[in-house]
């Protein structure tokens, strides 16, 4: 998406209202580095950051990041007809909680997406 937003050619893809969870990938590592050593953290943990955002913050904030409009969405026709089945995950979004992360006391270096972008790309 990077390359199409310093473009000034990005937006949401779809509709927007689609839930997207992410992580910044510092977390994540710190999250499997502490999964290997730590053995109270046997099970399943979701990867993903406390703040899920709707694609169209996500794309907002990307753009504001980026000092770049965040106006042209993807129509989700066109994506599936890129992608096919596969648009399914993107378009329809997922809202993922890191609940078991919360549980464990687990401490996120970017719990937002502003502060993600920002420490990516500034």
């Amino acid at each position: 998406m990077l390359p199409i937003f310093r473009a000034g050619l990005g937006g949401p893809i779809g509709d927007g209202k689609q839930w997207m969870s992410w992580i910044h990938r510092t977390d994540l590592c710190k999250l499997i580095n502490e999964s290997v050593k730590n053995s109270s953290w046997s099970g399943v943990v979701n990867g993903v950051a406390p703040n899920p955002v709707r694609m169209n913050e996500f794309s907002s904030s990307l753009g504001q990041v980026l000092g770049r409009p965040s106006l042209l969405a993807v129509p989700g026709p066109i994506l599936k007809l890129i992608l096919g089945d596969g648009a399914r995950v993107v378009l329809e979004g997922q809202n993922v909680q890191p609940q078991r992360l919360n549980k464990l006391k687990f401490k996120f270096s970017f719990p937002t997406i502003n502060e993600a972008f920002q420490a990516i790309l500034n």
